[in-house]
């Protein structure tokens, strides 16, 4: 889990865009934070308490004091336990408060109170977003230190399309996820990373591939662009994105394409991490049209695909670092050894395939790293966004 044992408050004004404060309270509880949440008296009127309560196990708070037995929630016990504050949404009037000093909620005597980074995620119509008297209180907020996770572009509540809706759950997820696990540890570095499967075309419609989702290279990718480092992605055909400044995705389709656009970028790259599936054999003869004989056996001839991890291992200089993935249903560790040594890799990273469990495709597994002198480093079974950051660990050690 990501966000394990973090401190959050999630702060919900009245704007249409609440109803995604629930899906996004469920995705940081999933991720192991503890989640506090505090709504203004308006955002009630778009979601209600029993929701947010139900998905974060914590009340849900709104007023200063109870009527009834004088209780009181206290902004300055609040600010003190949050790790970080996250108001989404946040709305034009929320944001012109918060930069003025205004104090008429809790949520707002909270924000004065916190002694934590504090992020927001607008949403409100592009007129509301774009106005001047906005667009100061969100520089000046900025100034202060305040984080924006910038709402994109779309159509809006209004039937408008343009800039002010939120940004979608997921993506904020990825931005305090980012800020929790941020470093300049690789900062300046250039990393190349391949991911995803390759598809070698029989015809048109046909192709020799696999199962590869690209989910491993793409958390690699977007934990490195993290810590600082400018990443180039280079993907075969997935359904994966990644949206970070730090990364330069390269889309191709056949283990050719990728060998290509790896001899482009390896040179000026400090670490290369080989993540990708790529196809072992591709067609001799490609067909320029549907193969149509469908009630015939059919045969053609293969020829195997550019070995690239051999390939780069031979331009490899000292000063670089060569990382390569084996995937094995069978002897694991001999065949992962020999696949080190015979392409010149400073590590590998062992997958297996078992009746219980196939890493492909799925968001979860278990990996062996493997460096040069046969040490061999476990890590147990978790997220492969997880994994990730025991990659980056892992390779930042080996620099040490």
């Amino acid at each position: 889990m990501l966000l394990k044992d973090k401190h959050i408050i999630l702060g919900i004004t009245g704007s249409i865009a609440a109803y995604k404060a629930a899906t996004l309270t469920r995705l940081l509880i999933k991720e192991g934070a503890q989640v506090k949440i505090i709504v203004t008296p308006l955002a009630k009127e778009f979601i209600t308490p029993v929701t947010l309560a139900t998905l974060s196990k914590n009340t849900v708070l709104c007023d200063f004091f109870y009527h009834d037995d004088g209780a009181w929630n206290s902004h300055i016990e609040l600010g003190l336990w949050a790790d970080l504050m996250l108001i989404a949404p946040a709305s034009a009037n929320t944001l012109a408060k918060m930069a003025h000093g205004i104090a008429d909620n809790l949520l707002l005597t909270t924000y004065l109170s916190v002694r934590c980074p504090v992020m927001a995620a607008p949403a409100m119509d592009t007129d509301m977003f774009q106005h001047t008297a906005t667009q100061h209180n969100i520089e000046l907020l900025k100034q202060r230190g305040v984080s924006f996770i910038e709402p994109p572009s779309g159509e809006l509540a209004s039937g408008l399309i343009g800039k002010g809706r939120m940004e979608e759950p997921e993506h904020i997820l990825e931005q305090v996820v980012r800020f929790f696990k941020q470093t300049t540890s690789f900062a300046g570095k250039n990393i190349l990373i391949t991911a995803g499967p390759t598809h070698e075309y029989i015809d048109p419609v046909r192709y020799i591939g696999n199962a590869s989702s690209g989910k491993m290279g793409y958390a690699i990718a977007a934990a490195f662009a993290n810590s600082g480092a400018n990443v180039t992605l280079i993907s075969g055909p997935v359904t994966e994105k990644i949206n970070h400044p730090n990364v330069t995705v390269v889309h191709v389709v056949s283990a050719q394409e990728m060998l290509q656009q790896c001899n482009v970028f390896f040179k000026k790259s400090d670490i290369i991490i080989l993540a990708a599936a790529v196809a072992d054999y591709t067609p001799i003869q490609k067909e320029n049209r549907k193969i149509k004989e469908k009630n015939k056996n059919i045969s053609f001839e293969l020829q195997p695909t550019p070995d690239i991890a051999e390939h780069l291992g031979k331009l490899k200089t000292k000063k670089q670092t060569l990382i390569g993935f084996a995937l094995e249903t069978h002897d694991f560790l001999n065949n992962a050894e020999a696949k080190l040594k015979k392409k010149n890799l400073d590590a590998i990273i062992l997958n297996t395939i078992t009746q219980q469990h196939n890493p492909m495709g799925n968001d979860n597994n278990s990996i062996t790293i493997i460096n040069k002198q046969n040490k061999k480093t476990d890590f147990s079974f978790k997220s492969k966004k997880e994994l990730a950051w025991d990659i980056l660990t892992y390779i930042e050690n080996m620099h040490e």
